[in-house]
């Protein structure tokens, strides 16, 4: 019996509906007020991924296979962030990685 190939389009888009799913209900179990641009960015993105399998029109925005751009994605991680009560980062350089530490005056003489 042959399989069946599986259809990555349709798996991201389950994928993608799942997280805005978890998303929501995640801000509702913590009892977060999400703001009202949060809930609609929710709503539409949910409504777009139903309708036509992805929500962003222009395909430089992600990849062909994804259900969701790379800002989309941002958005969403980050309201996820919030509803689980977990600090903001902010964006840039994380921490002191990659910068040269001060210079030390005083030593052996």
């Amino acid at each position: 019996m042959k399989r069946v190939p599986p259809d990555h389009k349709a798996q991201a888009q389950r994928v993608a509906l799942n997280a805005l799913k978890r998303a929501k209900r995640a801000a509702d179990r913590a009892g977060v007020e999400l703001s009202q641009w949060e809930g609609e960015f929710l709503g539409s993105v949910a409504d777009r991924v139903k309708t036509y399998g992805r929500a962003f029109g222009d395909p430089e925005k992600g990849a062909p296979g994804e259900a969701l751009s790379a800002l989309q994605r941002v958005k969403l991680k980050e309201i996820t962030s919030k509803a689980k009560g977990e600090a903001k980062r902010k964006p840039g350089f994380g921490g002191r990685r990659g910068r040269p530490k001060p210079f030390e005056r005083g030593g052996t003489t």
